[in-house]
């Protein structure tokens, strides 16, 4: 019975052994987690789970260590198997959801999405469904990105954030051949990144650790990416809070990401000093510069934002100090992450995120203003760019033609590659619609566009400022009708054949004719010359104060022209100057009466030309009848 009561005892102790110790394995891997030392803390996940211990729990962080390592493949078996547990968080609906995006299977996706919300998970309305209409009809979206093989130098490792500056590409990786000591990142068991610089008329050549960037940015953690100033003397650049050769931490012992800036004196990059609006509670990272210098935009995940990380900017200020960092707001941030900002020479932001309806994991973005320079969305760049995982780190060069971003898309050469692009820029037609005889706008005309067939490919209205902009396809010929119920129509033929890819717009300005408002012009009695005169007569006097009252009490914005006649006696040449000398005086009488004399858009003498009846001196004719040809004639232009 002591044998039995003893072998007991024996088992009931390494059975708790046994369980200390694989509760001891937990406590190392939660630890190895919260330090983001995904790549080893899977492993530890691992083994609990062969050890069937603490299974459901160790099956969800096995799937997020995956997740977290970009690894949406791996991700989707665990979270499927999470998701198929008792009392399963309801997080991990959506979790697998994004998991199963990664992998390209969107129809999945969106079933476990429609579970998430109705398990009472938050989603916004309106980007879910942005997002299904997205998916829908992104890939046939034009494509305006083409990938070319202009980049050699990537790595089995980690390589992002290629810029370019004065002929040299500027990068992060974390490749370290060459190097005996090995500093290595648990969060992907990969070396910590420094930044490289190649000749990008070199590329092919080799890039290693004779290719660190020289000077003092490159440091024992991470380093990069960078942006530079167009003089090519500032950099700005992201690293690990290192400096001085101390690395600074939190209270959790976590140090985060912060932006320094550096100099470069005689070919080396020195004189490191830390921006002023970091701190070591949140993380500061991926600096870009706009298109004149005098902001710096980032992504942080400071307090207040609207989740996860968000991209912020501060104004660089005179003296070379700095305002306080203004988020860029809902339009851009999500609650999820918004990363790696930049802005082309034109001002457009582009930047990276995983909470806008996109592809898969991180997709790149770039974003549309208003004529008052407000951000109003944002639009996926779609593919190539990007893919089912993580697209991120955009640049473009300054013509806007060419440029790179990283991606961890399969077929790579290692972990995230840098990939070149070539950019077909879309065409658009954009002009004014404009009054022929005034040159002012016309607001509301209907501007119609149609295809080399007749077909209408799209119907539009112009501004106040007669002003449109429509979008057409390069290598294509178009026709362009322009009209208005108080103008004659009119059209332009359009191609878009043989263009440069540099070009952006064709110019489509197009006139229209208003047509006469006769009903008024009946009202206008017709002013009547002595012969060989232009002096106004009393009688024409009083017609004129018609005009006058006319114009100024019941069309106060009444615009007219004024055409005058001779009758045919006199030489063509004579009677051209005659009548030139009655509009004239005409006019004056009408401005000197009051009336702004921009109401009145043109005043001409036609001469002989225009006889309202057969005294063109072939036949002899009465006075009275001479004199019914010397008249001045009043044209509505527009009543208001």
């Amino acid at each position: 019975m002591k044998i039995k009561n003893y072998t007991l005892t024996v088992i009931v102790l390494l059975l708790n052994i046994v369980s200390m110790a694989q509760s001891g394995k937990q406590k190392r891997a939660d630890n190895l987690f919260n330090k983001f030392a995904f790549y080893d803390a899977k492993e530890v996940y691992k083994e609990l789970i062969n050890k069937n211990y603490n299974v459901d729990y160790a099956t969800r962080r096995l799937g997020d260590c995956y997740a977290y390592m970009r690894m949406p493949d791996s991700a989707v078996i665990y979270y499927q198997k999470a998701i198929e547990q008792k009392n399963v968080p309801t997080e991990y609906y959506y979790y697998y959801a994004q998991a199963l995006r990664g992998t390209e299977n969107y129809k999945a996706s969106r079933t476990w999405l429609k579970r998430y919300k109705k398990s009472g998970g938050k989603i916004n309305k309106q980007k879910f469904l942005k997002d299904s209409d997205f998916i829908n009809s992104i890939f046939n979206t034009k494509q305006h990105y083409f990938l070319n093989n202009a980049i050699q130098f990537n790595s089995e490792f980690s390589d992002f954030g290629a810029i370019e500056n004065n002929g040299l590409i500027y990068f992060a990786s974390s490749r370290d051949q060459g190097v005996l000591r090995k500093h290595i990142y648990g969060w992907n068991n990969e070396p910590f990144l420094d930044v490289y610089v190649t000749e990008k008329s070199k590329n092919d050549s080799v890039v290693n650790h004779k290719s660190k960037l020289k000077g003092k940015v490159n440091s024992a953690f991470h380093d990069g990416p960078v942006t530079l100033t167009k003089d090519g003397n500032t950099m700005y650049f992201s690293r690990t809070a290192f400096l001085k050769n101390v690395l600074s931490k939190n209270n959790a012992g976590v140090s985060n990401l912060k932006i320094y800036k550096a100099s470069l004196i005689d070919g080396k990059w020195t004189n490191i000093e830390e921006l002023p609006f970091n701190s070591n509670y949140y993380s500061n990272g991926h600096p870009a510069l706009n298109e004149d210098e005098s902001k710096l935009y980032f992504a942080s995940d400071r307090p207040n934002g609207y989740g996860g990380s968000d991209i912020y900017y501060v104004d660089i200020l005179a003296d070379n100090s700095y305002g306080t960092p203004q988020n860029v707001g809902y339009i851009v941030n999500t609650d999820k992450d918004e990363l790696f900002p930049f802005i082309n020479n034109e001002g457009v932001l582009f930047f990276s995120s995983d909470g806008h309806p996109g592809l898969g994991l991180l997709d790149v973005f770039g974003t549309v203003k208003d004529k008052e320079g407000q951000l109003v969305s944002a639009l996926n760049l779609g593919i190539p760019v990007n893919s089912s995982k993580d697209d991120f780190s955009f640049f473009m060069s300054t013509d806007g033609l060419s440029g790179y971003f990283a991606s961890n898309r399969k077929g790579g050469i290692g972990s995230d590659d840098i990939y070149a692009f070539d950019r077909i820029p879309p065409l658009i037609i954009e002009g004014h619609i404009q009054d022929e005889l005034n040159n002012l706008p016309i607001e509301d005309a209907q501007v119609v566009l149609f295809d080399n067939e007749g077909n209408e490919i799209v119907s539009l209205k112009t501004d106040e400022d007669g002003y449109y902009q429509v979008n057409i396809d390069r290598n294509s010929e178009y026709k362009l009708n322009a009209s208005h119920p108080k103008y004659e129509q009119n059209f332009l033929n359009i191609t878009s054949k043989n263009l440069e890819n540099s070009v952006k717009s064709i110019k489509g300005d197009i006139k229209l004719s208003p047509i006469p408002d006769v009903p008024v012009l009946a009202d206008l009695g017709i002013i009547y010359f002595d012969f060989d005169q232009s002096n106004i007569r009393p009688d024409a006097a009083l017609e004129l104060d018609k005009v006058v009252d006319l114009m100024v009490n019941t069309y106060p914005e009444m615009v007219i022209r004024i055409e005058s006649h001779t009758d045919s006696r006199g030489s063509l040449e004579y009677n051209d100057e005659l009548s030139g000398k009655r509009a004239y005086s005409t006019y004056y009488y009408l401005v000197s009466k009051g009336i702004d004399a921009s109401r009145i858009i043109e005043y001409k003498g036609v001469g002989e030309r225009q006889l309202t009846n057969s005294c063109n001196g072939t036949i002899n004719c009465t006075e009275a009848e001479h004199q019914l040809n010397r008249r001045t004639e009043f044209i509505i232009i527009k009543m208001k």
